[in-house]
């Protein structure tokens, strides 16, 4: 079927090949007219051909109401016109034919010859007329009068049809082209939209890890502390008062430094943003990517942490309950990022952490080295002497300790590595790129 020019995406609700019962209506209306119009004409051509009127008022109606067939079948409807031209009737379907083929999808050298041929059709048989008219002197005017009538009446005929045909066929050609252009940027913003709320789910997951990380770690080392020191004050409350009492002196100093690190955090939760009641109503995309900004600037809000100046207060709260720990330093620091300082602060913190609660008693050899372009550290403790000794203090492990200190480093680009050694103790150790990745 050939289109020309109806919403051919929609879904067609009229009948036969019309989409819709308005087209179909009209065209029904043009067919009537044109075949009135032919039908009248047949009666001069039954005369001039010598046959009786009811059958070339017939052939009228017949020729007429093939324009039904318009939006069908546009080049039947322009041959049978241009069949008709001789006749001079079908002057209403060869208009309607001409334009209904002009603003069709069909090749512009198709178009261009039909409308040559009824151009050509009508030059000649108008030429013919004017010419025995002339002759015959029913117009008394000249031989310039025959090839100027004809001229004008094909150009007449055939050029109006054809020009606003070509003019609507090629608008409509755009707004289809731009209302597929809409469609397209819609569905582009859908998914920029869809996207944007993953991105937001993205950003939260990666929040709810990071102080995940945070917590643990804080909570993890200065509470396994606590209870380190709190199993000692017990041991000794009765046969060392002293040591008892600055035991619980160091309990209460680690509780209060515990407490201040988790108001710390969840202040960055009050303040650190998110989508406000007022942007309910703003659009999907905005509201997630709002939600991200929110999740991103409260992670850049919680970089300020521990640094490595803090390292050997940590250390010595560590030896404090009772551990040995060797700390060797390599090199001087550059200075750091805020994020390179916290990340190896808590590598270390976390590394004494597990050694607490998995070789209590051991000795602990702490590294760090400071490159050109990069931070090293290593935290190993030897076996410790007595393999029940992590049981007495009853320190609960959640087994996520390792796998946070990894995906710090990872996040900064660094590499990490972690397992037991030969001699029965385990190594933890760490390299971070000076620039944080």
């Amino acid at each position: 079927m050939t289109t020309t020019g109806e919403e051919h995406t929609a879904a067609g609700t009229g009948p036969w090949w019309w989409v819709r019962w308005r087209s179909a209506v009209l065209d029904a209306g043009l067919a009537g007219a044109s075949a009135a119009e032919s039908g009248i004409e047949g009666i001069a051509f039954a005369h001039d051909a010598g046959l009786p009127v009811p059958v070339g008022v017939g052939f009228g109606l017949l020729a007429g109401f093939t324009l039904l067939l318009r939006r069908k079948w546009p080049i039947a409807v322009v041959l049978v016109s241009i069949a008709i031209t001789p006749a001079q009737m079908g002057f209403l379907m060869g208009l309607v034919g001409l334009y209904t083929l002009a603003a069709s999808e069909l090749p512009r050298r198709i178009i261009g010859s039909l409308a040559l041929m009824s151009f050509a059709g009508m030059l000649i048989v108008t030429y013919v007329r004017a010419h025995q008219a002339v002759v015959s002197g029913d117009v008394p005017m000249g031989n310039w009068f025959v090839p100027f009538i004809s001229i004008a009446t094909a150009l007449g005929m055939n050029a109006p049809p054809v020009l606003l045909g070509l003019y609507v066929g090629a608008r409509r050609r755009l707004m289809e082209s731009l209302r597929e252009r809409a469609d397209s940027l819609e569905r582009e913003l859908q998914l920029l939209a869809e996207r944007a709320e993953e991105r937001a789910q993205w950003a939260r997951n990666e929040e709810r890890t990071r102080i995940a990380r945070e917590m643990h770690d804080v909570v993890a080392h200065r509470v396994s502390l606590m209870v380190v020191h709190a199993a000692a004050l017990q041991a000794v409350a009765r046969k060392d008062p002293e040591k008892a009492v600055k035991n619980a002196a160091l309990v209460g100093d680690m509780g209060r430094q515990a407490l201040t690190e988790l108001r710390e955090m969840l202040g960055v939760l009050r303040t650190g943003g998110g989508v406000d009641s007022r942007d309910r109503a703003m659009p999907l995309a905005a509201v997630a990517v709002a939600a991200a900004a929110a999740a991103s600037r409260a992670a850049d809000d919680a970089v300020d942490g521990p640094s490595l100046a803090e390292l050997d207060e940590l250390i010595g709260q560590s030896a404090a309950a009772g551990m040995v720990v060797d700390l060797s330093v390599e090199g001087d620091s550059p200075g750091y990022a805020g994020e390179v300082e916290q990340t190896a602060y808590r590598v270390v913190q976390e590394a004494l952490t597990n050694v607490h609660k998995h070789a209590a008693g051991a000795k602990t050899h702490v590294r760090l080295a400071h490159r050109v372009a990069e931070i090293a550290m290593q935290v190993e403790n030897e076996c410790p002497p007595e393999p029940g000794a992590a049981s007495s203090v009853h320190l609960p492990s959640g087994g996520n300790g390792l796998l946070g200190m990894k995906e710090r480093v990872s996040a900064l680009g660094g590499v990490f590595v972690s397992g037991p050694t030969d001699a029965g103790g385990f190594r933890v150790s760490a390299v971070i790129p000076a620039a944080g990745g």
